[in-house]
Formats: structure tokens, C-alpha cells, sequence
């Protein structure tokens, strides 16, 4: 597989793994689209990329200037490959977690990727061709202390993606599901506390973690190898990951369903 001449747009790309793809992607020959909040983050990632670039910042709870990002996108060079990669962490128990936490949280990591792709799924399925990418966690497969509302949001874009990727599976339209463990990035730094105020200090486990230049190339990799869903991790992360990775066989009998109708069958019942 080719990335030449092809457009990849990734959300939350000015730090980590989102600006560790764009510059994996973009040595591959693709153009890439940045969005996130900050727009001079942004012009520093696309300025460090010998590629054509677009920055497209908004913020990914405003659906309004989603919807004119998608517009822009598609009317530039058309969107190959979206990247869902914008989120936020948490690092507070469950009893000490106010509830605009879970709202905030879930709203970013969950709700916003899910209208970001709802948005780009009409050009994407007129031409039949593209690939969905959304970065969860080894938090959405299992269950991680101190992250109640991080693990509800990242479980959910699994289970949305999933389902997703089954209804496409006639398209000619690829979803893939990543899941990296600990990435030395500043997520922890910039994880929400309890009252929902940002930690401000990182942890061992993100400080030791993959680089992210590795991450975004064993997560292109596996993309190129047309893995459906991509474990990300090292140690006893890669081991809980592996534990919880949905088969390829589940998969595939999800897929058959759809091809035989399943969902025809069902809308006309």
C-alpha cells in the first residue's frame, strides 16, 4: 500500500501521537490535514513536514466549526484517511470525580469523534474508497483505575467503531482501531483531575513509554498490513491488550452478516 498522493487528516495533531503520524505519514508521501485547538501548535507541526499541508484548527466539541472543517477538508484534496486521535485523560477515583468530568471527558474523547466521522462519512462512502482510524487505548479494552471516565469513553469509541466498520464492510471503506499502552507524550500532564482542573505532571509509566515516533510507525504499519485492530503497547500493557483483542474470526463473522443481508433483514422488519 501507497500512501503517495493521498490526504490524511488527523485530529489532536499539534503534540504526541497525533503530530508523531503526521510526520510518519507525510514521510510516506501523503498530504496531511491538522486540526487541533491550537492554531500556532499546529503551523510548528506542519512547518517541521516536506509535504503539502492544510491547518484546520477548531475545537472538536464546536460541531458548527466541525462541520465547516469537513467542508474545507473535502474541498481541498478529499480525505483519505481520517485520523480520530483527538482526547483527554483523567487521573482521579470514581468518589472523588465530580460529574462534569464524565461529561467533559466522554464529550472529547467519545461524542466528538463520533460527529467528526458522522460528517466525513458521506464523501467517504460516495467514492468507496478510505480508512477510518480511531486511537482508543489499552484503557478501552480494559478497565483502568483512576480512569472511570476515560475507560467509559474509550470502551465506547471501540464498540461505535466496530459496529461501524461491520455496516462498511461493503464500501470499500476500512476502519481500524488503535490501541497504544504508554506513549511518552504529555496525556498524563494534561489529564483532568477530579474537579476537572489539568494534573500538570506527568507519571513513570508515560515518561518510560514508547516514543512517539515508534508508535506512529508500528501504527502505519499495521494500517498497511490491514490489521482491524492495532495493539500499541509493551510489557504487562501489550500483555492485558492482547488478552482483550477481539478475534479476527468475531470479526470477520460480523462482516458475513452484513454481506448476507443482516441489515436489510432488519430495516425491513
Amino acid at each position: 500500500m501507497s500512501f503517495e498522493g493521498k490526504t490524511v487528516w488527523i485530529t489532536g495533531a499539534s503534540s504526541g501521537i497525533g503530530a508523531a503520524l503526521a510526520r510518519e505519514w507525510a514521510g510516506r508521501g501523503a498530504a496531511i490535514i491538522l486540526s487541533g485547538r491550537d492554531r500556532d501548535r499546529l503551523d510548528a507541526v506542519a512547518g517541521s513536514l516536506d509535504t503539502e499541508t492544510l491547518v484546520l484548527p477548531f475545537d472538536v466539541r464546536d460541531e458548527d466549526a466541525m462541520q465547516r472543517a469537513t467542508q474545507e477538508a473535502v474541498a481541498w484534496r478529499g480525505v483519505d484517511v481520517f485520523v480520530a486521535n483527538a482526547g483527554v485523560s483523567q487521573r482521579s477515583p470514581a468518589t472523588q470525580t465530580a460529574m462534569q468530568v464524565y461529561r467533559d471527558i466522554i464529550a472529547i474523547d467519545l461524542t466528538a469523534q463520533i460527529a467528526a466521522t458522522q460528517a466525513l462519512l458521506p464523501h467517504l462512502t460516495e467514492r468507496q474508497s478510505g480508512r477510518l482510524v480511531f486511537i482508543s487505548s489499552i484503557a478501552g479494552k480494559v478497565g483502568v483505575p483512576l480512569r472511570t471516565a476515560y475507560c467509559a469513553a474509550k470502551f465506547g469509541l471501540i464498540g461505535y467503531a466496530d459496529a461501524l466498520r461491520a455496516e462498511l464492510s461493503q464500501s470499500g471503506v476500512d476502519v481500524h482501531v488503535v490501541c497504544p499502552g504508554s506513549v511518552a507524550t504529555d496525556v498524563s500532564r494534561n489529564a483532568l483531575t477530579g474537579d476537572g482542573e489539568k494534573r500538570g505532571r506527568s507519571d513513570r509509566a508515560i515518561d518510560n513509554g514508547i516514543p512517539p515516533a515508534e508508535a506512529a510507525k508500528r501504527i502505519v504499519d499495521a494500517i498497511v498490513q490491514g490489521q482491524r485492530e492495532i495493539i500499541v503497547a509493551q510489557g504487562v500493557e501489550e500483555a492485558m491488550g492482547e488478552m482483550r483483542r477481539t478475534p479476527d474470526d468475531l470479526l470477520d463473522q460480523v462482516a458475513a452478516m452484513v454481506a448476507a443481508g443482516y441489515m436489510e433483514k432488519m430495516q425491513g422488519e
